[in-house]
């Protein structure tokens, strides 16, 4: 009976406190809003500069290849090639395209030509993508021009190698399908320690603490009378993100919803013990929020895959987010959000999030257990 009177006492404080309240119900919702919209991967309307020094039909057919899709957007005709530095440096244009004089004359000649791109590198990871779309965009008007020149000789021609890409799980390559999913890890990892943590930090701070010490209550018994409530808000916003998610967003979700509702409660239980463990080592509100925030949240955004593919990390930092369940979580929610997959491609994270959880929990009444003796 000591159990359901300790969850009791905690949702009885959580319902006297409207901030927490407020904060477990709202802060959730809004963060995926604010990330939904404001994170954003997709690379469109790119703002081009030309500088045409061939100035005929060819070249602007050349001009026409860029500007006919969503992918760049025609700003500025360049006079001369020096002008390309000048825009460049007042963020005018992220990429200058420059055709050389007899464009033309020496595509037909088969003789070969070269056009220049001059891209911001500000921004890497934007600078790759738009070098690599005017590179498809080049690939394609070349294969089209070769094409029509020999139409224009009589020769009839297939390309040798037709490309029939097929893009599975996000077809429309839409990075709001990337980071919803994500933010399932980030969210319920920064919110839930955070709270859990503040929750038995005010205890200190109000001298209650000393009342469970003691009182004959054992330390498993106490933490899991903390866990349960603080579990039960994580679940709930992990329904609001998944609603919000899917009918808002209109993230398509193609997995099983049971299974990723049980892997959210390994997870609330792995990530409201590690609130469980900081509490412990902290006597204020200020420090369990700043402790929680750097042990929760900056790793959930740096080390979960959530924005930086995990591969592409150097082999140190690779193996350093094993130690984050948030990497765990990230590669089960999106794998059953986009990809549907079941437990037999999800059982070897859902144990690691097991024995972490299990870790984090003993670590939390051991360091209890040693303040009550």
């Amino acid at each position: 009976m000591i159990l359901p009177a300790l969850i009791k006492k905690e949702v009885r404080e959580i319902a006297r406190d409207p901030v927490t309240l407020a904060t477990g119900a709202f802060l959730p919702l809004i963060m995926l809003f604010l990330f939904g919209y404001a994170i954003s991967l997709d690379v469109k309307d790119v703002s081009l500069a030309v500088y045409d020094g061939d100035r005929t039909q060819e070249s602007v057919r050349f001009i026409e290849a860029f500007t006919s899709g969503r992918y760049f957007t025609l700003r500025y005709y360049l006079d001369s090639p020096q002008e390309a530095d000048d825009v460049l440096l007042r963020d005018g244009a992220e990429m200058v395209l420059a055709i050389p004089p007899n464009f033309a004359r020496d595509l037909r000649a088969m003789q070969g030509t070269s056009v220049q791109l001059l891209i911001d590198g500000t921004f890497t990871a934007t600078a790759l993508v738009i070098s690599d779309y005017a590179s498809t965009i080049i690939s394609a008007y070349s294969a089209e021009f070769l094409g029509r020149f020999l139409r224009e000789k009589g020769i009839a021609m297939e390309a040798p190698v037709k490309v029939l890409p097929r893009i599975w799980y996000n077809p429309a390559l839409s990075s709001v399908n990337y980071i919803v999913p994500g933010l399932f890890a980030v969210l319920l990892m920064a919110l839930p320690p955070m709270l859990t943590a503040l929750a038995i930090v005010r205890e200190k701070e109000r001298g209650t603490i000393e009342q469970i010490y003691v009182s004959p209550v054992r330390p498993a018994v106490f933490i899991f009378g903390k866990i349960i409530p603080y579990g039960i808000i994580a679940f709930v916003d992990m329904l609001i993100i998944l609603t919000a998610g899917t009918v808002w967003f209109r993230v398509p979700f193609k997995g099983g919803l049971v299974i990723l509702v049980a892997t959210s409660v390994l997870y609330v239980f792995a990530t409201v013990a590690i609130g469980l463990l900081v509490s412990t080592l902290v006597r204020t509100q200020v420090a369990a929020v700043l402790l929680s925030l750097v042990v929760t949240l900056m790793p959930s955004f740096l080390f979960s895959g959530f924005l930086f593919p995990i591969g592409s990390m150097p082999y140190v930092m690779q193996l350093y987010t094993y130690i984050f369940p948030a990497r765990y979580f990230t590669q089960i929610s999106r794998g059953v959000y986009l990809k549907g997959i079941g437990m037999e491609y999800l059982w070897g994270n859902i144990l690691l999030l097991l024995v972490y959880g299990g870790v984090m929990f003993v670590l939390a009444s051991l360091r209890f257990k040693k303040k009550v003796a």
